[in-house]
């Protein structure tokens, strides 16, 4: 797929959009180039810590939701890591064409600055803001814009499920 390619799974309110995500949630970036040299060591320390945690809470025989929640936030932080550490390395950028796997005079980016790709989309609401609503009257809206790949999906899940399940955790 190429950037903004969509592929409608069902009806209107769940696409494979294809997008790479430059930094963090939500795409917000800092600093260029030494700012995302930096957000990939950060994610790599991080994922050191919650392994760390994960591996206290089971020798401690820790509930099975906190572990369970920790594994999923674990496999979502490495599977982002992946993309932002390999996919530049291994495929040229996707602005306009498919991306092609292993090209000659390498990849898009070195190591530790690819981009993580997205591709979940549900946008499903698409509406506009009433004339009189303050700001935005007029304007378009989707409710649920952001568009999120599985590891955040289950770096997700992991998160909630430690807010629900935070009273095991004492």
């Amino acid at each position: 797929m190429y950037i903004g390619q969509e592929i409608v799974v069902f009806e209107n309110w769940f696409l494979i959009h294809f997008t790479e995500n430059e930094g963090m949630a939500f795409g917000l970036t800092f600093g260029g180039d030494t700012g995302k040299l930096l957000l990939s060591l950060f994610r790599i320390l991080a994922v050191g810590f919650i392994a760390y945690f994960l591996l206290r809470f089971i020798k401690q025989k820790a509930h099975i939701a906190i572990i369970l929640s920790f594994c999923l936030i674990l496999g979502g932080a490495i599977g982002n890591i992946m993309d932002s550490v390999f996919y530049g390395v291994l495929f040229s950028d996707s602005f306009g064409r498919v991306a092609e796997f292993m090209p000659e005079g390498g990849g898009y980016a070195p190591a530790l600055y690819g981009r993580v790709v997205d591709m979940f989309y549900f946008p499903i609401i698409r509406s506009t803001w009433p004339e009189w609503f303050p700001f935005w009257g007029g304007q378009s809206f989707v409710f649920f814009r952001p568009i999120f790949n599985f590891a955040d999906a289950a770096i997700t899940v992991g998160v909630f499920l430690i807010l629900i399940f935070q009273r095991q955790l004492q």
